[in-house]
Parts: C-alpha cells; sequence; structure tokens
C-alpha cells in the first residue's frame, strides 16, 4: 500500500542533505517500533518539485512525496503519526495525505526511480558501491530483493530483475547522509516474475537502505 503525502511548504530553503531530516521525521510518526532495527519492508520516495539554489533547494509550490510498506499496519502507523505531528523540518506541515490501493502490475515490467537505488557490497575491508553498469549489480538487486521476499514468505522462482542501462539518462547521484557519501543510481529497473513479486518491490523499495530513503521506484 502506498500514501502520498503532499506538504505546505515556506520560503525557506531546504539543505541538499536533508534526507537525514527526513528520515527522521519518518521515524518519529511510525512511532519506536521494531523495524528500526531490521530489514526494513518499506520504502520512500524523495521530496518532489524542488528548484535548486546555490545554497540548497526551494519548494515554490509545495512539495509531496510518497510512503510505501508491505504492511499495512506501518500505513496505519504512518497516518496516525502524521495527523497526531504533522510539523516536519525547515517549516514544512502535511497538509494532505491520499492513500493508494495496490496497483494490478500484471502487464508491467518497466519501473522508474523515486528515489536513488543504493548498492553496497563489503570487500575486505571495504565496502563497495556499486554502479548500474558493474557486472555485479543485477546480481545484487536480485539477491537483496530475494532476501527481502524470503522474510516476507514470497517465492518466485520466475524472479528476474535487472537494471535497464539502455535509458539514456542512466547514471549515479551522490548523497551524504549522517556526514557519509554514497554513491547510488538513478536508472530505471526492468522487473519480470509474478504480479504478487512486483508488487511487493513497488511497496518495499530496491537494494539497500530503503530505511532511510534509497531504492523507491513509481
Amino acid at each position: 500500500m502506498r500514501i502520498y503525502i503532499k506538504i505546505q511548504t515556506t520560503s525557506k530553503t531546504i539543505p541538499f542533505d536533508h534526507q537525514p531530516l527526513l528520515t527522521g521525521t519518518i521515524h518519529k510518526w511510525l512511532g519506536w517500533n521494531n523495524e528500526h532495527a531490521k530489514m526494513s519492508l518499506y520504502s520512500f520516495s524523495q521530496l518532489s518539485g524542488g528548484k535548486v539554489k546555490t545554497e540548497g533547494l526551494k519548494f515554490e509550490r509545495g512539495t509531496s512525496f510518497f510512503f510505501s510498506s508491505y504492511d499495512e499496519t506501518l500505513i496505519k502507523k504512518m497516518v496516525s503519526g502524521i495527523q497526531s505531528e504533522p510539523e516536519m523540518f525547515y517549516g514544512l506541515i502535511v497538509s494532505e495525505i491520499i492513500i493508494q490501493e495496490d496497483p494490478d502490475l500484471t502487464a508491467r515490467n518497466l519501473f522508474r526511480v523515486a528515489s536513488p537505488i543504493f548498492i553496497k557490497r563489503r570487500v575486505g575491508e571495504k565496502i563497495d558501491h556499486i554502479l548500474f553498469n558493474d557486472s555485479r549489480a543485477n546480481t545484487c538487486l536480485k539477491e537483496t530483493l530475494t532476501n527481502k521476499m524470503n522474510k516476507a514468505g514470497i517465492v518466485d522462482e520466475s524472479l528476474d530483475i535487472r537494471f535497464d542501462s539502455s535509458y539514456y539518462r542512466a547514471g549515479t547521484k551522490k548523497i551524504t547522509y549522517n556526514g557519509v557519501q554514497n554513491r547510488a543510481n538513478w536508472c530505471p529497473v526492468i522487473i519480470e516474475g509474478k504480479p504478487k513479486t512486483k508488487l511487493f518491490a513497488w511497496n518495499v523499495g530496491l537494494g539497500n537502505s530503503t530505511g532511510v530513503g534509497f531504492g523507491a521506484i513509481k
């Protein structure tokens, strides 16, 4: 299930590196629960419609983002949390919540990104940030999604997932999170499998760190 959260803005400039603030706000709305410490079965998009300025982002006509989860109880917690405390950060305040029921994805295989897909793997003593044109990328995408599916009790032997590297604007984005620079992928993905599998991916996101704002798809 997915909710779209419309936000009233002010004239304040939002820092480019505001992802930890958005993550913290979401965790506040969810309340104290076990989701913070384990594999995340939810994802959320970036704020939309910002204009790039020298010092950050301006949202002159409001903004919005979406939050998706395989677990409907998390959606209910989010809605309740927002209604109790709609204030966010830098003057942002929620003005409307729109609930979207799960769509039928039977005939759909191509999914665009709503927040960059982050893939990381430990190689010896270092952490590799794996990019869409790396030969390991598609295997890692499938591995992480399969692990989440196993957690949810979903089995799909027909699953195949890969970056659409033919996309003319495929690239990467550097996201600084709590002082750490992460190189993530801005590239559509192709998911083949059962409709339930594609819906699961649509809700939980792809790659690593979906619980802190990476890997949401639309």
